[in-house]
Parts: structure tokens; sequence; C-alpha cells
């Protein structure tokens, strides 16, 4: 049995140290206040959390009244996936958008003014970019949010978007590794497996993760998924191969590994939270995410519990905690000194620039509208819009990570552009001919995502442009299918910009 060389209250408070749990309200409840006086040094933060950035800052300082170098985090990825905008849609483009474009600069400069808004707001911690290949075209869960299929271009943006972020006095969290791309199976649902050999690993999951290391990256994030060649018996996130081995040996990386969400059943399923914890400790992780179902106080007990009792019975080794702990607060201390002394939002330390932007208020330079424009593609000839028509939107189910109370689509944006524009959305029990019915004599506007991943969708838009050739296609998923409609627009990302973008060019009245 491990020989305890610190007292009781020391072992607790690491305990909660590694921790970086969720809560539900706009206001930071009692019992996270005090497991922060004890000891909590982190605190997530989803969309259920924040209604503005005067509310998120007044939270944030909340938070911060109880422990000045506090770790906030979200899972902020711009995009489709925002919680900054999870009501009103994200002002920057994600990922996919952005490797489109292929310009470093521009994706340095949209992590950068992304980060300003976080830091502004207090958040200094973003479990961001994800640097998965994405290299399955029907992965379910990735998707849009990788900057594409080609290792060297995901390498080249992954760092780029760190560099920006970090340059904002927020601290990088790159995911998943290592490497979620291959993937045909949601981690939310159940555990993945990827079975290609050692070598493909290296050179296709691994390289985004070697160029955000040598950027800086100052945490990684583990994925819940099993890959054969390299431990075929349990997932990245509890392996000490994989985590110590490869994450920390191997590649060098010293900053903080952060798991997925514990609570997702490719973990709970099989080895139970209180467990996977302490198995995902035992390997090399540093900091166990918790919060984005299980959100109150009855599980940070229970974690910091099993990790109590881990030490205790000898199964977990005191100092590995102890070391684990150290990492959080290393990098908590990283983030003070980067706020420095003129407040939130406050980037001045070892060579951290302000964010340009930083307003919280949505205001900025407008770069997110920018990048949206640049990683629109038409395909054929636009005849702009000149009375108001009707958008057909086709909406498959959201998965976990992307949620589904963000708006999407470009029928908004139409309507501010054309007055009366009508809308409808449909899924896969609808037919063609309820379309058609609903348009009338107006031009239609179909709007789809991942078309090539749902047959029900395919079918029902061929059977639109069988009878109405003339319809227009928004694709703002994957652009993998064949373009279809007249004309076929790709806008890489279904973000409230790309909608914006979109509908700029269908009715010509863009900048």
């Amino acid at each position: 049995m491990t020989t305890l060389t610190h007292s009781s209250d020391t072992l607790t408070r690491d305990a909660l140290a590694v921790l970086q749990p969720g809560f539900r309200g706009t206001t930071a409840p009692d019992w996270l206040l005090r497991r922060i006086g004890e000891g909590l040094a982190s605190v997530g933060l989803f969309g259920r959390n924040i209604t503005s950035p005067a509310q998120l800052t007044a939270l944030t300082a909340q938070l911060r009244a109880e422990r000045d170098d506090v770790l906030v985090a979200i899972d902020e990825e711009g995009g489709d996936v925002t919680r900054l905008e999870v009501r009103d849609g994200s002002s920057f483009p994600g990922n996919y958008a952005l490797g489109s474009v292929d310009d470093v600069d521009l994706t340095r400069a949209v992590a950068r003014e992304l980060g300003g808004r976080l830091a502004a707001c207090g958040v200094n911690l973003n479990w961001a970019p994800s640097a998965d290949v994405n290299s399955d075209v029907d992965n379910p869960v990735i998707g849009v949010r990788s900057f594409g299929a080609d290792p060297a271009l995901v390498s080249r943006h992954t760092a780029a978007y760190v560099e920006g972020l970090q340059s904002a006095g927020v601290a990088a969290c790159t995911k998943h590794f290592p490497g979620h791309g291959d993937t045909a199976v949601d981690s939310h649902h159940a555990l993945p497996r990827i079975d290609v050999d050692f070598d493909t690993l290296h050179a296709r999951e691994l390289a985004p993760f070697r160029s955000a290391i040598a950027a800086g990256s100052k945490s990684v994030m583990s994925a819940h998924i099993l890959l054969s060649a390299l431990d075929p018996n349990r997932p990245a996130t509890l392996s000490p191969q994989i985590v110590t081995g490869l994450l920390r040996e191997e590649l060098g990386f010293d900053g903080l590994i952060v798991t997925d969400g514990i609570e997702m059943q490719a973990i709970a399923s099989t080895y139970g939270i209180e467990r996977g914890s302490v198995l995902a400790i035992a390997a090399g992780v540093d900091a166990i995410c918790v919060g984005g179902g299980l959100a109150d106080e009855e599980t940070v007990l229970r974690l910091r519990d099993a990790l109590v009792d881990a030490v205790r019975e000898g199964e977990l080794p005191e100092e590995r905690l102890a070391d684990a702990a150290a990492r959080v607060r290393a990098l908590a201390d990283w983030t003070l000194r980067a706020r420095g002394a003129s407040g939130p939002g406050a980037a001045v330390q070892e060579g951290i620039a302000p964010g340009i932007g930083g307003t919280g208020n949505g205001a900025g330079s407008g770069i997110g509208l920018v990048a949206a424009r640049r990683a629109l593609r038409v395909t054929g000839t636009v005849e702009p819009l000149q009375e108001a028509p009707y958008v057909a939107s086709f909406a498959p189910v959201a998965n976990i990570a992307v949620g589904d109370e963000t708006p999407w689509g470009v029928a908004a944006e139409l309507t501010a552009l054309l007055p009366g524009t009508g809308t409808g959305t449909y899924g896969g029990e609808n037919t063609a001919a309820e379309v058609l019915a609903a348009a009338g004599r107006r031009r239609i506007v179909a709007v789809v995502r991942d078309i090539h991943r749902h047959p029900w969708m395919a079918a029902v838009l061929d059977g639109i442009l069988a009878a109405r050739p003339d319809t227009a296609v928004v694709e703002m998923g994957v652009n993998h299918a064949e373009p279809t409609g007249s004309p076929h627009i790709a806008t890489y990302g279904a973000a409230r910009v790309c909608g914006r973008a979109a509908a700029e060019a269908l009715t010509g009245r863009g900048a």
C-alpha cells in the first residue's frame, strides 16, 4: 500500500483540484463556491450557464471572488459548437470553413479574436481546438469540427489556432487525443474503435498534435476511443501506454492533460465514472472533465471520494494525484499571470498580446463574417433572388457536442434581406410533395447538412429538383456529395455568419 505522506486535508484538496465540474444555472450555486474554497481549482461552463456577456462576466467574477486563479473552462469551438452564442449562432465560422480557406493567418486571427472575447468575460481555458483529421466522411461527431481530411492542413491550422487563442491569454486544450477523426461511432453513445496500423496513426492522427505541442498548447484533451495498435485493451483516456507513454514521453508534452467528459457512455457504461476517473489519473491524466450531463454536487463528491479512497487503498499512487493537482495549479498560475495587472481580458505576460475585439458583446473586427465569406463555394450561376423565397431546411438529429439549442440555416438571414421569406423544417418522415406544396410558386432554397450521410435527405431533395430545377441548394455540413441545385452553395459549417454569407450570395447583396 502507498505510504501517505500528506495530511488527509491535502489529499482531499488534491482530489478536488483535478476535477473540472459543471453546474446548472447562470449564477454559481452555494455548493460550488464552497468546494472552490475547499480546493476545487476548475469549473466548466456550458450553454445552459450563459445568457449574455454581462451575465457571464458577473458569473466568472463570482467564481474568482472565491479563488482568484480558478480555471474557468468552456467548450467554445466557434462554428457549430458555440456556448457564448448558443441561442443565436456563432459570430465565427468553425474549423472546416477555416481549413477550406487554408489561410493560417486568418485562422490565427479568428482564434485571437475569439480568445479576446472569452478573456473579456473572464474565461481562461477553452476546450478547443479540435485537431482531429476527419478521414471518415461518415464521422457522426467530428465532421465540420475538423479543419479537414489532410493531416498537413489540419496540423498547420491547429498550430495557428493554438497560437491565436493563447495570444489572447486563454489556454488552448487541443482535442481529442490521439485523434477522433477515423470513427463512425460517437463516443458520447458508445466506445469507438480504430483499427488502423501504428504507422498510419503516427503519420495521420498524431501529426496535428505534434504541431499543437510545438506551438505551445497549454493542455490536451484525451479521447474515449480504443486504438488497437496502441492499446488493445483500454480506451485512450485510461491507457498508460497512450497518455504517459505516447503523449508525455514520446511526444514530450509537459502541459495539462484533460479527459473528455467522463460521463460519456464510452467510459460510463463500461467502467463507471468513479472507476474511470481513478484509472484516468493513474494512466497519467491530470484533470477530469465532468458536467456536460452530470452537473451536481453529488457527482463532485463521488469523484472526489473515489480518488481519495483509491490512494488510501493503494490503487492510485499519492504522488501521481499530487502531480496531477500540481499541473492544474501550474496552468491556473499561467492564466493568472496572463491576465496581468489590468484585470480580466488583459494579456501582458511573456509576449502575450491583447486580443483584438474582446468587447464581449459580439462586436470586434468582423473577422468572423470575413472568414465565412471567404469560405463560401458556389457551383453554378447565381441568379439573385428578387422576391422572398421559400426556405426548406432539412434537419438531421444534432449530435450531443453540437446540441439542438443553437439555430442554424439561412432562413433568418434571408428574411432580414427579403422580408416575407417563407420557412419550413423537414425530417425523415417528410416528402418532396409536402415541400413543393408549402412553397407554392415561390422559389425554393433547400438547406441541407451532411446530405451524404442521410439517404432520406437526398431522396427528398431529388424529388424537389425534379419538379423545380431552379431550386438553390445550400450545404451547411461536410461538402462531400456531388453538387446539385441551381446554384449549389457550400458554407463549410452552420455558424450564423455562414448563413449570412450564403444569404448574401443568394441575393447579391453581400459586401
